[in-house]
């Protein structure tokens, strides 16, 4: 239903640095692209530029030109990445450029297409580019973008970028950067001049040789094997995607009660609460009468200003580390939320310099970095055998601090930002809605889970709600 017109390869607009970039947080990272829909409504474009044939192609000739502008200042995306010692890359700023693709969409409209929820799935995802990850690795470009229009007007932006190359604070910051100038406006100097230096965070890993022999141990945790699934196992198990949402105001009243039950002086974030929520959901949800059953939540931290000293905020690598918590099934289910809760801001609040720097020695001194890949990105082994077995684990990214109204291109700000694209069962992305009242929890499960999930989830929220604060 959505074809493909053309392809462009976007090479930067003016001359960039050669070189090389190697940075040991990146090694952690997964070559595989992360997926990103901007979705644009027929009411915020610019009626000045109907009929829709000169509106199409305006747009796209508005995006190409911009897209070389904003690669010449974030030069390493024009790059390709390539192996050295084994399994490490490092980036080579060799300027071969993005791939910028236009689509169409025929005979419906965007909301037809999509859905209220962009669900990201079935159709959906052919609004997202393919990216063939059997070519060699030097052929794969860092960024592809599918530009689909949709005969209502709208149209939608599918981003894919490279997990190995940049974090999800710097992602945004590009694609600000790449609107403005859309837009036609002038750049600050923190726009102008985003930071490469990865020695800012490898210079980090320096620590004295008497503390070495202890930080694998200290680490394992994080860079270990996920606890595999004891319960029986499913052969005809398929992945199912549901979007579930909250309002500011019921996340509120849950950190309030979560706060006070907890004895803590400290507010919990939303994302602590949200996080919490859905992984006893999730665990209920899968739950087969084995208490004992280990699992482990994974997040990211963002730890530019979490170093000493810290990172400049327009750092444009990666500068996120996994922290993960493990308990059992039992514990989940028969404590209170605000336990839970208390689990996860735990296990932010450990990610601090030293953390970091531990951390990056770890990765420098181990040599099988696929293993330690698969180990963070993945759920359990049990998954990469061949077919889905079994999953008690939970990995939770947070996008609640991308903000909607700098992505306007010229024509609006977006009516949805989400995920693409989901396939990984037991991931979950958390957004703020477009209204910003509230958030949207994108989540993938085994099918049979799904439901149960669900039904814990709007359960635990009226539950936790409406419980009076004076009662706890």
């Amino acid at each position: 239903m959505v074809s493909i017109q053309s392809q462009h390869t976007i090479i930067p607009s003016s001359p960039t640095p050669n070189g090389k970039l190697f940075s040991l947080c990146e090694q952690t990272k997964l070559r595989t692209h992360a997926p990103l829909l901007y979705a644009y409504g027929n009411a915020s474009l610019r009626s000045s530029l109907s009929p829709s044939s000169t509106l199409n192609c305006h747009v796209f000739h508005t995006l190409m030109i911009s897209l070389g502008k904003a690669l010449s200042i974030y030069y390493p995306l024009a790059g390709r990445l390539r192996f050295i010692d084994g399994s490490r890359w490092e980036i080579n700023c060799n300027a071969k450029g993005a791939l910028l693709i236009d689509a169409f969409c025929n005979g419906k409209s965007m909301y037809d297409f999509c859905g209220d929820d962009f669900l990201p799935t079935g159709l959906v995802s052919q609004l997202m580019p393919k990216i063939d990850y059997d070519a060699p690795l030097d052929d794969t470009p860092f960024l592809v973008v599918q530009v689909t229009r949709f005969n209502c007007g709208g149209f939608t932006i599918g981003v894919a970028m490279c997990r190995a190359v940049i974090d999800g604070m710097a992602t945004i910051r590009f694609m600000n950067t790449w609107a403005k100038l859309a837009r036609g406006e002038s750049l600050d100097p923190s726009e102008r001049f985003p930071c490469y230096d990865p020695s800012l965070l490898n210079s980090r890993a320096l620590l004295p040789s008497k503390n070495v022999n202890n930080l694998h141990e200290h680490h394992l945790d994080i860079f270990g094997t996920p606890p595999p699934w004891l319960g029986t196992f499913r052969q005809d198990s398929r992945v199912a995607v549901q979007v579930v949402k909250l309002t500011k105001e019921q996340v509120n009243k849950l950190k309030m009660k979560a706060a006070i039950e907890n004895g803590k002086s400290a507010p919990f974030s939303s994302f602590e609460i949200i996080a919490a929520i859905l992984w006893r959901c999730v665990t209920k949800a899968r739950y087969q009468g084995k208490g004992d059953q280990p699992t482990r939540l994974t997040t990211l931290v963002n730890c530019r200003n979490r170093l000493k000293p810290p990172l400049p905020d327009n750092y444009s690598g990666n500068a996120v580390f996994p922290t993960v918590t493990t308990c059992s099934f039992t514990d989940l289910m028969q404590n209170p939320l605000s336990s839970t809760v208390g689990k996860v801001k735990d296990a932010i609040a450990r990610v601090d310099d030293r953390f970091v720097r531990e951390a990056l020695v770890c990765i420098r001194n181990t040599k099988d970095m696929d293993l330690v890949r698969y180990n963070v990105h993945y759920p359990a082994k049990s998954v990469l055998k061949g077919a889905f077995k079994g999953n008690p684990n939970l990995f939770i990214v947070s996008w609640m601090n991308f903000s909607y109204k700098f992505l306007d291109f010229g024509f609006g700000e977006p009516v949805h930002f989400g995920p693409g694209y989901m396939d990984s069962e037991g991931k979950a992305f958390v957004t703020n809605n477009v209204s910003g009242d509230g958030f949207n929890v994108a989540i993938a499960l085994d099918s049979s889970h799904m439901d149960a999930f669900k039904k814990f989830f709007y359960e635990e929220i009226i539950q936790e709600v409406f419980v009076p604060i004076s009662k706890l």
